[in-house]
């Protein structure tokens, strides 16, 4: 636990990545440095870490974290699919990627991420640039917006919600979380799965649009397996179905290619971890080991 974020399937992907003294290990996600720590712990005490995030804030709580490695962590604000670049040749001998946001980000409301609590209409990873969800839902079409919530909240009210949306919109701009997951929950009405807020689809939706979530994560992954070493292991923890298809999606792929399946279903939380971390309920790990040949 680190900040109030728990590191989720921390033993599965220690042990899915085979960490062992002196290997080269990315951490593609690093958010507050739990899995980054653990894998520095365990390939003591020459092993090297590279950490990326795209989220600057996360990244400097991950900074504190590792300070005890001294140099034996790097830390750099990118995004995952940047990996071939900045391992500029090197070869990794396993990669980390959690695909899911961290607590942190979720209970700091003025980051926007979630409808429990009142915050500004934010949802970016990287607040350096680029649209904001209120600049989402105050700019696209209905069309566009029925699109969006379907196809990333896959949310069967989406008609009815990015109507209600532009409705609302007209009487005033869309500000806050709060406002929104009111209008979205008067136009979706019950959930049909017990326990699930009627905002969380649209949410999801909107956040996977800021952030360009799935853009490229199939192309994205394959070029992170050709920067593993031989024997060398990638392993992706998701977290919504969308994200997870392209994971075994592109796995499959690679698997014809000389690659090797580790995981032929995905490995989920303990019911014990579940009831420390209901956030981990939705996890799937996933992992792949390049091949002698491949």
């Amino acid at each position: 636990m680190q900040g109030g974020h728990a590191s989720v399937l921390l033993a599965e992907s220690l042990e899915l990545l085979a960490v062992r003294p002196g290997g080269l290990y990315v951490d593609g996600t690093v958010g507050p440095g739990g899995h980054a720590a653990a894998i520095l712990e365990r390939s003591g005490p020459s092993g090297r870490l590279l950490g990326l995030d795209r989220d600057a804030e996360v990244l400097e709580g991950a900074g504190q974290r590792l300070l005890p490695f001294g140099a034996r962590a790097r830390l750099a604000h990118a995004d995952y699919r940047e990996i071939p670049r900045l391992l500029a040749g090197e070869r990794a001998d396993g990669v980390l990627l959690d695909l899911g946001l961290s607590s942190v980000q979720l209970d700091t409301p003025e980051r926007g991420f979630s409808f429990r609590t009142e915050g500004p209409l934010d949802m970016r990873m990287d607040r350096s640039g680029g649209e904001t969800a209120a600049d989402l839902v105050n700019r696209m079409s209905e069309p566009d917006l029925a699109d969006l919530i379907y196809r990333f909240g896959e949310d069967r009210a989406s008609r009815r919600i990015a109507r209600a949306i532009v409705s609302a919109r007209r009487q005033a701009r869309i500000r806050t979380t709060t406002e929104l997951a009111d209008i979205v929950r008067r136009a979706a009405g019950r959930s049909r799965r017990p326990g699930l807020d009627p905002a969380t689809r649209t949410f999801q939706a909107l956040r996977i649009g800021v952030n360009r979530e799935l853009e490229g994560l199939g192309p994205a992954l394959s070029a992170i397996a050709g920067c593993l070493a031989p024997r060398g292991r990638l392993a992706v923890i998701a977290f919504q179905s969308l994200e997870d298809r392209e994971v075994k999606h592109t796995f499959r792929e690679l698997a014809r290619e000389g690659f090797v399946l580790l995981t032929r279903r995905p490995l989920r939380p303990s019911d014990a971890e579940t009831a420390r971390n209901p956030r981990a309920r939705s996890a799937r790990l996933r992992g792949l080991e390049r091949g002698e040949a491949a």
